[in-house]
């Protein structure tokens, strides 16, 4: 088996913490990026639930492309499902990404291994307005973290990489609004 392609979109993009050999990035068309999946686990806890982005249906999403190698499938598997699938609100799927190159004719449709979120796991908080979301991050604390560091840090490398994302710049705001964004 080939080189394979892995889809970041949210923490991925900063901390991807597996072996790859190529890095582009990527359209997701069909979903988008979303805070809407209550954190049990990394930046919450069940009694004190943080929020965390999924990929939820509809729109389109711009992220990070990871290529690689075919030797390490089952080693990065393996990694992925252990930190993405640790409460099952993730759905491993193989979706179409279109990766940038060089203008419109530079562009290349791959296959890559995607986390979407299931919306019948009861982690699946839905369409969340800007406050409400702001609401639930501020103060929760997981195993990874605080989960207002997750949002910011999340928006500051979109930023960094000319991502734009108002719907969670606006979250980042009300969050920390003195923050620097």
């Amino acid at each position: 088996m080939g080189d394979f392609w892995v889809f970041g979109y949210g923490s991925l993009i900063w901390r991807p913490g597996f072996a790859h050999v190529e890095t582009r990035r990527a359209h997701l068309y069909g979903y988008r990026r979303s805070l809407c999946v209550y954190s049990f686990v990394h930046r919450g806890t069940r009694e004190r639930p943080g929020l965390v982005l999924g990929l939820d249906r509809g729109g389109s999403c711009i992220g990070l492309a990871f290529r690689v190698p075919g030797e390490l499938r089952d080693e990065v598997l393996t990694y992925l499902r252990e930190r993405e699938l640790v409460t099952s609100v993730y759905l491993e799927r193989v979706l179409d990404i279109s990766l940038d190159g060089n203008g419109l004719a530079g562009r290349e449709t791959v296959k890559a291994v995607a986390y979407i979120v299931d919306r019948q796991h009861e982690q699946y908080a839905g369409g969340l307005d800007a406050a409400h979301a702001a609401t639930v991050i501020r103060g929760a604390v997981g195993q990874s973290g605080n989960n207002e560091d997750y949002v910011l840090s999340t928006v500051k490398h979109l930023e960094a990489l000319g991502i734009s994302d108002h719907w969670l710049e606006e979250v980042a705001r009300q969050v920390a609004p003195n923050a620097t964004l």
